[in-house]
């Protein structure tokens, strides 16, 4: 493997990790999140410097379905992360100290509680539109190159079980309240077991990428084959 697709395979999981340590802010506290969220947008634009090519040929070739539907995510996943930094510029007490911002501070919050909730299902849906290509490097790592009936059926199963465990967690939890922004009080559980919530964002974010992966392969098989006929 080439060394600046591992340095943006390698990008990608810190950045994975540090969504997830953002999302339990209850258990580690104002300035660590902010330190973390502050190092998060610098990979996140890194990310994008590493990705020069898609920016340059965004307006050429054809777009297709599934081309369509990675622009759109892409474009509400750079969004919410203007969101989060915009609100965390004006929230902060400690890395952005410096900036002085008057007032906005109930808009701030407001468009944090967007920023972070749907940033947290955009960027799933993401990893899940890449799920493919990041299971065929796992299985070439593996030597499993042959295709297997029944391998897939397990690993779908699998995804299947995680996602409907994620889509209780997600309507448990009330994220659709904070992602409409019906509810701008997120509860917190000061004394819930870091695992626990962990384990369950982690299905949360299974959720999002299955519904991904398997909306992309819609998108490459059913839909074609409509627009022929």
């Amino acid at each position: 493997m080439k060394p600046k697709a591992i340095l943006k395979i390698t990008l990608d999981v810190i950045m994975t990790l540090a969504l997830l340590f953002l999302m339990g802010y209850q258990f580690w506290g104002d300035a660590p999140h902010e330190w973390v969220g502050s190092g998060m947008f610098v990979l996140f634009l890194i990310h994008h410097l590493l990705n020069g090519s898609w920016h340059k040929n965004l307006l050429r070739g054809k777009y297709t379905p599934m081309r369509v539907l990675m622009l759109c995510i892409d474009v509400l996943v750079f969004i919410a992360m203007i969101l989060e930094m915009y609100s965390g510029i004006v929230m902060s007490r400690y890395v952005f100290s410096f900036v002085k911002i008057k007032g906005g501070m109930m808009l701030a919050r407001r468009l944090h509680i967007l920023g972070a909730y749907w940033g947290f299902a955009l960027l799933s849906l993401h990893l899940g539109l890449h799920w493919n290509m990041l299971m065929g490097m796992a299985k070439k790592r593996l030597g499993l190159v042959k295709p297997s009936k029944g391998r897939a059926i397990v690993l779908f199963l699998a995804g299947l079980t995680v996602a409907v465990y994620g889509l209780a967690v997600f309507l448990r939890r009330d994220l659709p309240s904070y992602m409409l922004l019906q509810n701008e009080f997120v509860f917190m559980d000061f004394a819930e077991p870091k695992l626990l919530f962990y384990l369950d964002y982690l299905a949360m974010m299974g959720l999002f990428v299955f519904i991904a992966h398997y909306l992309a392969r819609a998108f490459c098989t059913c839909i074609p084959t409509l627009v022929r006929r």
